[in-house]
């Protein structure tokens, strides 16, 4: 059949037959029937390796097509890589391995912002080696030699910066092997955690820091605790457990009130700063004082975010504070306040009398015949009657009320807020004078000598003379008003004894006198009434090292005019601010007069400042003024101030003594001993030295309190003078005690400047003609 159709249909073909004849398809198959078969199949052959190359060639096509476009990814990822490597802080290295070194032989490009160094300077031998600190090589040459027997090492170094700085490195190598197990290459990458070890070092020294003596509570922004350290927990008895997430109300002791708190948030609001006195309670009951520091920490925004206190417990020094108050402010052997800490009051009363328009009373009252008691039956039976009196003397006052023991049989009772009618007053005084006359008049029962039982006690009567004086404001001055009540207890005593007077108005002729000598004092400084005078300061070996500008009044009609006269009378009439400012001027002139020769060059000079003339709120610019115009050297000019002038407005007083100090100019605490200024006041002023007053060197000898005084404050660690030494032997108990440098008439009066000029000048002289006798020896 096929080949019938073949032979139908087919052309014809002129295959192999003669010319001119055509041959039919059918013919040529049956005539060549395997040769057409087999040139058929190489057709169809043909045909399908054509086909499928085509195929291939387009599968080839998408083929290149991926691989281009792979390619382009890989490029980019390795443009991404880079990039990254070159941004990262971890530089990579990689190292052939040579027998028993190891070369770079590629290098990150991040190595220069990392290190310094190019890639060429890090490829050179041993530039690894060369860089790596003095007190790591050993060490890391030695670690870095284990990677071979573990194929993997990381640790830690420092290594020099090419600008001198030490970096710290993280170092993790890789031993990369061939397929016979022999190490081929290393893989090192280099990660700068400088920054890292420094937070590690903060850490350390915050962690150190917070282990301190010091208690430290850490609150919230709503002032629950969240952490404590262990002197927390030492001082006040509360472990963190029991305090978590309380607030420090749980220490409160309750003694002090709303407004306290209400002042200290204000302060820690408006300041994020408040530091002060505080007494708190601890776990087991007991109330202690501390001083008390907290600082708010404020946030990115500026809110705060913590609260930060550290506290230490400070009763070892309040109870030196009341060593030293009891000492210097209270008798001994009544209890009483003595003459120092009556006079304090007495001056607060004064202003109060004047603020509240009432009256107070001044009694100055003497033992009758006490001598005869403490010569005839000894000073124990007499010390025995001045303990009793004076508890009498108290049992006769209100609680507000003072009595003071001057010393002796001499007692002062102070009463105050009485009438605000003189008439009635003066009634109300001589009532209490009474009442304490007929108690003391009353019969006591003393032992004396050896006490036994079948031993009667003594007794013994006795009675007293008092002087009352009223007061009402500032116009008599305390010293006046003592004298008064003294030139009255006189009176009493020349009465007869066991009596009452009270000051005649009579006697206060002082009182016009005080009136005529302002009259004098306004005109002084126009008249050039007004001078200087120089009292040397001196060290252990008696050389001048300073001096003090005393002002002195030489009045033409009165001649010189002490200044426990005038002086006090310049604070109250406001006229010692232009003399303060005077005698700051002369002083700094001095100085500057000084500076130009040798002998008084290094000398100093202290100028007393009064209280009325620092505060006033220009008194920097006074002082800035002071030593532009003069041209003074300011580290050689030494202000004197007053305990009071510290403790009145102390955050002011600290300000201005802080500013004062910029300017080069020292600070010296004048009469120190004789006020209340607390020990942890004290270390806030920028105070130079101690000026112990000389009510204590004077009686240091006899009196055992105050040489104790005087031991407490050399002792207190700043550098002190002792003024008033007028005798060797305080001068030798002086140095003793490690005193450093005097004050007083046994080294010279104060005196004109240029008698003192003339003394340096001499002194000077002669250490020079010594010294010049030293060398032509040697």
């Amino acid at each position: 059949m096929r080949a019938a159709i073949l032979a139908g249909v087919g052309p014809k073909i002129a295959l192999g037959a003669t010319s001119g004849q055509w041959v039919g398809v059918g013919a040529i198959y049956s005539h060549y029937p395997v040769q057409l078969w087999t040139v058929l199949m190489i057709v169809m052959l043909l045909v399908v390796l054509l086909i499928h190359s085509m195929r291939t060639r387009a599968k080839l096509a998408q083929s290149f097509a991926s691989v281009q476009q792979i390619a382009e990814q890989l490029q980019l990822s390795t443009h991404k890589l880079a990039y990254m490597v070159a941004t990262s802080p971890t530089v990579l290295f990689a190292m052939k391995v040579h027998t028993n070194t190891l070369q770079t032989h590629w290098i990150s490009d991040n190595l220069t912002r990392i290190t310094g160094y190019t890639q060429d300077e890090a490829l050179q031998p041993r530039w690894w080696v060369q860089h790596l600190h003095e007190e790591d090589k050993t060490r890391v040459l030695k670690e870095s030699s284990e990677l071979f027997l573990g194929h993997h090492l990381a640790y830690e170094y420092r290594f020099i910066h090419k600008n001198g700085e030490v970096r710290w490195i993280h170092d993790q190598q890789q031993l990369v092997c061939d397929g016979q197990g022999r190490p081929y290459e290393v893989l090192s990458a280099w990660t700068d955690i400088t920054e890292r070890k420094q937070e590690e070092i903060n850490l350390r020294i915050a962690a150190t820091a917070f282990e301190t003596k010091e208690g430290i509570i850490i609150t919230d922004c709503n002032n629950r605790i969240i952490r404590v350290n262990s002197a927390f927990t030492r001082l006040t008895g509360y472990s963190l457990e029991e305090v978590l997430g309380q607030t420090p109300a749980l220490l409160s002791s309750g003694r002090q009130n709303a407004d306290f708190y209400r002042a200290m948030w204000t302060a820690l609001k408006e300041n994020q700063h408040w530091e002060g006195e505080i007494w708190n309670r601890r776990k087991n009951g007991e109330i202690y004082p501390e001083w008390l520091v907290i600082t708010a920490v404020l946030d990115e925004h500026q809110k705060v975010s913590h609260y930060v206190a550290t506290f230490f417990d400070i009763s070892e020094r309040k109870a030196a504070e009341q060593s030293i108050r009891n000492l210097a402010f209270y008798d001994p052997l009544t209890n009483l306040p003595n003459r120092r800490l009556m006079l304090e009051r007495l001056g607060l009363a004064l202003l109060s009398c004047k603020r509240s328009n009432h009256y107070g009373a001044l009694m100055f009252m003497d033992l009758d015949r006490f001598k005869v008691l403490n010569d005839t039956q000894g000073h124990d039976v007499g010390d025995q009657l001045l303990i009793e009196v004076a508890a009498r003397l108290q049992s006769c006052v209100r609680e507000d009320d003072l009595v003071a023991r001057l010393g002796g049989d001499e007692f002062v009772v102070m009463l105050e807020n009485l009438s605000e009618s003189q008439t009635d007053a003066a009634i109300q005084a001589q009532t209490v004078a009474k009442k304490i006359r007929d108690a003391v008049a009353a019969t006591y029962w003393l032992a004396s000598g050896v006490v036994h039982d079948d031993k009667p006690l003594l007794e013994h009567h006795c009675s007293i003379s008092i002087g009352l004086v009223l007061f009402h404001d500032y116009t008599v001055s305390k010293k006046e008003l003592l004298n008064h009540a003294d030139m009255a207890m006189y009176q009493a005593k020349h009465a007869g004894r066991d009596a009452i007077r009270m000051f005649d108005p009579d006697m206060q002729s002082a009182l016009n006198e005080r009136t005529a000598l302002e009259i004098y004092l306004r005109h002084a400084l126009t008249r050039n009434e007004l001078f200087l005078y120089y009292q040397v300061q001196v060290d252990v070996q008696g050389r001048a090292v300073s001096a003090e500008a005393l002002v002195r009044w030489d009045q033409p009609e009165r001649g010189w005019i002490s200044p426990a006269n005038f002086i006090p009378l310049a604070e109250e009439t406001g006229l010692i601010l232009v003399i303060g400012d005077w005698v700051l001027l002369q002083g700094c002139k001095t100085l500057a007069q000084w500076a130009q020769h040798p002998a008084t060059r290094e000398l100093k000079l202290a100028v007393n400042v009064s209280a009325r003339q620092f505060r006033q709120d220009h008194f920097v610019d006074q002082v800035r003024t002071a030593l532009e115009q003069s041209g003074a050297n300011p580290t050689k000019l030494k202000l004197e101030i007053t305990e009071s002038l510290i403790m009145d407005n102390l955050e002011d007083t600290v300000a201005k003594m802080h500013a004062i100090k910029q300017l080069g100019v020292g600070f010296s605490m004048d009469d120190f001993g004789t006020g209340y200024s607390s020990l942890s006041y004290l270390q806030r002023m920028p105070l130079d030295q101690l000026k112990i007053d000389q009510t204590f060197v004077r009686n240091l000898v006899e009196d055992s309190q105050d040489a104790a005084i005087i031991r407490i404050i050399l002792a207190l660690g700043l550098t002190v003078i002792a003024e008033g030494v007028e005798t060797e032997v305080q001068w030798n108990y002086l140095n003793q005690c490690g005193c450093p440098v005097f004050q007083g008439y046994l080294f010279g009066k104060p005196v004109p400047l240029s008698e003192f000029e003339a003394e340096v000048f001499k002194n000077y002289q002669q250490q020079q003609q010594d010294l010049d006798k030293r060398l032509e020896q040697f």
